[in-house]
């Protein structure tokens, strides 16, 4: 009998954030997907965090980084290792690159001895040239390379883009067919704004802007929400809810990744329009439905090429300077775009079940039957190894 594979995946992310948990989550199935073990690399995680990634009985979760890499050298000098790059932004510094320049002895040995390493639904978060340099041996290295936006594909190479994993998660086909067609009742306008910066707070909206969602609401007989969907936002929520006179869905220090999600989507599901300068509030909220607006205080473009990649244009709203009337007319154009956002939305589930058989195939091996095993009732499966 074939031993079975070992694929080592990088799951931690930002704790704070529980976007970082949509975007790993997809992949770690489609691993389970291919028959292989998974070995994941959490850190030390909060309450929550690892429910949130739907970790299973036979996962192997460490939360030692020397563990996880030592176990991974071990099993790839065997010859049963596969690799998994951690999806979301990779941040082009000298201090970022460090994860890519680690792993280039490791990921070296998996190519030598047989196996797969896969870098899949990363972008970048930077584009200057130095860094570019020091990550392209590591890009070299892998099999398979999807980036989750053009404009990072174009930067770094090795393959093409592919939709953000954030758009695998949320409602069924149903659900958003009814939603396109206007043929279910939403009753909610979800807010969202970041307040973290490197270097500065990011801006407040302005009055103008804070008047022109208060009287888009009342026009249009939706029940205001702000969200707190990454916890270091948690603050400024309640000052914006208090600002627009809005119910306030924050993140409350003792509650879990999962929980926390669970009520997201919960309100998300009501939502008809969602307006965020954080990408995967929008990308979770559109996956349940609403029209994406990406309201932006700042200038960024980081929404606009994540949602263009996936063929939503034009639902970006730069609010910097402009007056209430402008800013409300802007956002119910966006919005009105929402039954074609949906379509592609539905396109883009297509494309990343083609990238998902992808993953699989090359997951389970060249020995692997043509059926991958898929993950059974986890019930029946062996406690859950964890390693310090």
């Amino acid at each position: 009998m074939t031993p079975r594979r070992d694929v080592f995946a990088v799951a931690r992310g930002q704790y704070e954030n529980v976007g970082d948990v949509l975007l790993r989550r997809p992949l770690l199935r489609w691993a389970r997907e291919s028959g292989s073990r998974l070995h994941v690399y959490v850190g030390r995680s909060p309450d929550g965090y690892d429910e949130g990634l739907a970790l299973e009985p036979d996962d192997v979760v460490y939360r030692s980084f020397a563990r996880w890499y030592a176990a991974l050298v071990r099993s790839a000098w065997a010859g049963r290792a596969s690799s998994l790059f951690k999806p979301g932004e990779i941040q082009l510094t000298l201090v970022g690159t460090k994860e890519h320049l680690v792993m280039l002895p490791a990921v070296a040995l998996v190519r030598a001895r047989g196996g797969a390493v896969l870098r899949v639904g990363a972008g970048a978060r930077g584009f200057a040239p130095l860094p570019r340099a020091l990550v392209r041996p590591s890009i070299l290295l892998t099999t398979f390379t999807r980036w989750r936006d053009e404009a990072t594909a174009a930067y770094l190479g090795g393959g093409p883009a592919m939709p953000d994993l954030g758009y695998a998660e949320g409602a069924g086909t149903a659900v958003l067919r009814a939603a396109r067609d206007g043929a279910d009742e939403r009753d909610v306008l979800v807010v969202s704004l970041r307040a973290d910066a490197e270097v500065a707070p990011r801006p407040y909206p302005t009055p103008a802007v804070v008047e022109a969602l208060r009287r888009y609401a009342a026009q249009e007989g939706l029940e205001t929400w702000v969200v707190t969907q990454v916890s270091v936002d948690d603050e400024r929520s309640h000052r914006l809810a208090a600002d627009l006179d809005a119910h306030v869905l924050g993140w409350p220090e003792a509650t879990g990744h999962d929980v926390h999600e669970a009520r997201l989507r919960a309100l998300y599901r009501r939502a008809r329009v969602v307006l965020s300068d954080r990408l995967h509030v929008v990308i979770a909220a559109f996956t349940e439905g609403a029209a994406p607006v990406s309201l932006q205080l700042d200038g960024s473009d980081k929404a606009a090429r994540h949602l263009s990649t996936v063929g939503v244009h034009d639902v970006t709203v730069d609010a910097r300077g402009l007056d209430a009337d402008t800013v409300l007319e802007r956002v119910r154009t966006a919005a009105g775009r929402r039954a074609e956002a949906l379509d592609a939305l539905l396109v883009a589930r297509e494309r990343l079940e083609d990238v998902r058989d992808d993953v699989v195939r090359l997951l389970a091996g060249p020995d692997a039957p043509a059926s991958p095993a898929h993950v059974g009732d986890a019930t029946s499966r062996p406690a859950q190894v964890r390693v310090g």
